[in-house]
């Protein structure tokens, strides 16, 4: 079995995010809200993830806790879906409602050249099928 690379993210007091490395590989990022800490914290995170990120991966952000996505997490998840890292992420987005899937759908369609393939899902266990799909099928 390969070995799985550190997570190197430990949780902090405040933050409204925790995170586990995947079997696969990949991770999942659970959210509970979107405050300024918490973009703070996920950004620096995702950062640091895309400067080393060298094979495909498979990511699970399940957002059904959160209501809202400020404009200012658009921006930033904009930012980071267009550097050349994220072209290896097959991203599976969870959401619970119609308002925070339109706002993922705007990143999505902000995003442009080697973004991640994302995909947005109401339930979890689809998405966990879908992402664990061979890393060559995209649809």
């Amino acid at each position: 079995m390969t070995e799985l690379k550190p997570l190197n993210w430990q949780p902090k007091p405040g933050v409204g995010m925790h995170v586990v490395r995947r079997e696969d590989g990949g991770m999942t990022l659970t959210f509970t809200d979107l405050s300024e800490p918490t973009l703070s914290d996920w950004y620096e995170f995702a950062s640091e993830h895309l400067l080393d990120s060298d094979q495909r991966v498979r990511n699970l952000y399940d957002l059904r806790q959160v209501q809202d996505i400020p404009e200012k997490a658009i921006r930033m998840a904009v930012e980071l879906n267009t550097d050349p890292g994220t072209r290896n992420i097959r991203l599976a987005v969870v959401v619970s409602s119609e308002k925070v899937k339109a706002a993922i759908q705007d990143i999505a369609a902000l995003s442009a050249g080697d973004s991640a393939y994302i995909r947005l899902f109401t339930d979890i266990n689809e998405a966990e099928a879908w992402l664990a799909r061979p890393l060559d099928h995209i649809s």
